[in-house]
């Protein structure tokens, strides 16, 4: 099958990635994960997106899947769902970059009623040879948008 052309500027996240991970957050302790994710070409305009974390224990912690949308091959529309009651709608500026690319993602988020009330949250996305580099900000439970994760993944 091959790539649908709107998504050349992305092609080189395609794959399963895995590393580590950093979180903290003003309302809990910080801690350490192990983070995996894969972008799959399913032939169409998008590409799927499945995300899972675990404990250093190996627990299981957070996932979420969605659907990465590449627009004009200069912005990204990244869709998001997560168990734990959110929907993101993340979009922003696709910049291309010497071994891949880069993109600063905000977003509004629906809350189901039973969720913990998120605001906003802010996505970086680099990709650099074989590394893939994630940022995570939110605006949640009260405290403005705080540096929340940070993973380097290289791809598996």
């Amino acid at each position: 099958m091959a790539l649908h052309p709107g998504l050349s500027a992305v092609a080189g996240i395609i794959g399963t990635w895995r590393g580590r991970g950093a979180g903290e957050y003003p309302t809990i302790d910080s801690f350490a994960y192990t983070e995996e994710v894969t972008f799959t070409d399913v032939g169409k305009p998008f590409l799927h997106y499945v995300q899972r974390t675990w404990s250093p224990a190996g627990a299981p912690m957070h996932t979420e899947t969605g659907y990465l949308r590449i627009v004009d091959g200069s912005a990204v529309e990244f869709v998001l769902a997560q168990p734990t009651g959110q929907t993101e709608l993340a979009e922003g500026p696709l910049t291309a970059t010497d071994e891949g690319f880069t993109c600063a993602l905000a977003s509004r988020v629906a809350n189901s009623a039973s969720a913990k009330l998120v605001d906003g949250t802010e996505r970086r996305i680099e990709l650099a040879g074989d590394v893939l580099t994630t940022h995570f900000a939110m605006a949640a439970v009260g405290v403005p948008m705080t540096h929340h994760l940070k993973s380097v993944m290289h791809r598996i």
